[in-house]
């Protein structure tokens, strides 16, 4: 069995020696946001950032044409995507659309763990995007982007095990060490990328069925409520937990019991969420 904090040591001693990189955002990233942040900033301005990356220009052209964010005319032009996306719906997107870059096996006996990293991210993204829509005090597209980057944690855990025999032949155990050191190394990830407080809480805590960070939801309440959802039909043993001692369920808004892939209308924006990032 892996020493865990051993384990994490290692990790940490490895980024703090530049031997292992922890995932970055791109600079494309960074000046979207960065443009946003700025008063001054046009939506010409954020299309040109944008234009420099011929793949995000693509992506998020296809994603302001899609069911989801569609008015009534295409859109064949950045400018035009920005205009009619607003630059902060186009700042969360942005770094939503390149999450799928980040999410990127380094070998190819982990390929199969990484994509169901990121199809599980997706998932619960998804979930945590329909969820915050009833909650006026948070943000959609904050609450899809905390679904993705959730787990983030799970990367550089994975990205040591390549060098460990042990934990690769052994699935059950990785399982438990990403569960036991996901949250600490996801909370760095996010600090160093310079992401707010409500979206850094989203790794450290999204594992603790306790959490209650106040009298209303945060992106945590909705991360834990998507991630429990998606248990739901699973022999997970998330199912065994007493579902309505968590608080986050009560914050939310939704009855511990009710599938809310169920509620009409959902199922169908869940799976428009989960095209626009696994096609």
């Amino acid at each position: 069995m892996i020493d865990e904090n051993a384990f994490l040591d290692s990790i940490f001693k490895a980024i703090d020696e530049h031997k292992l990189t922890l995932p970055t955002l791109p600079e494309v990233a960074l000046r979207v946001r960065d443009a946003v942040e700025s008063e001054d900033s046009t939506a010409q301005q954020i299309a040109k950032i944008v234009a420099t990356d011929a793949a995000l220009s693509a992506r998020l052209l296809q994603v302001a044409n899609s069911p989801l964010y569609r008015g009534r005319n295409p859109i064949d032009n950045l400018q035009m995507a920005v205009a009619r996306l607003g630059t902060r719906l186009v700042r969360s997107l942005v770094v939503s659309l390149i999450m799928q870059q980040i999410f990127q096996a380094t070998c190819d006996i982990l390929d199969k763990r990484f994509r169901q990293l990121w199809e599980e991210s997706v998932q619960i993204a998804a979930i945590s995007r329909v969820l915050a829509q009833n909650l006026k005090h948070l943000d959609r597209e904050q609450a899809m982007l905390a679904g993705l980057i959730h787990n983030i944690g799970a990367l550089p855990v994975l990205t040591m095990a390549e060098h460990s025999p042990e934990l690769i032949s052994d699935q059950e155990e990785l399982d438990r060490v990403i569960e036991a050191l996901s949250p600490r190394i996801g909370k760095r990830i996010l600090e160093d990328w310079d992401f707010p407080e409500s979206l850094i809480k989203v790794p450290a805590h999204f594992q603790d069925l306790g959490y209650d960070g106040g009298t209303q939801a945060d992106y945590v309440d909705v991360v834990l409520v998507a991630r429990l959802q998606t248990a739901l039909g699973n022999d997970h043993s998330l199912t065994n937990e007493d579902w309505g001692l968590i608080p986050a369920f009560a914050k939310v808004g939704l009855e511990p019991e009710i599938n809310v892939v169920d509620i009409e209308g959902v199922e169908e924006e869940v799976k428009e969420v989960e095209v626009m990032f696994l096609s």
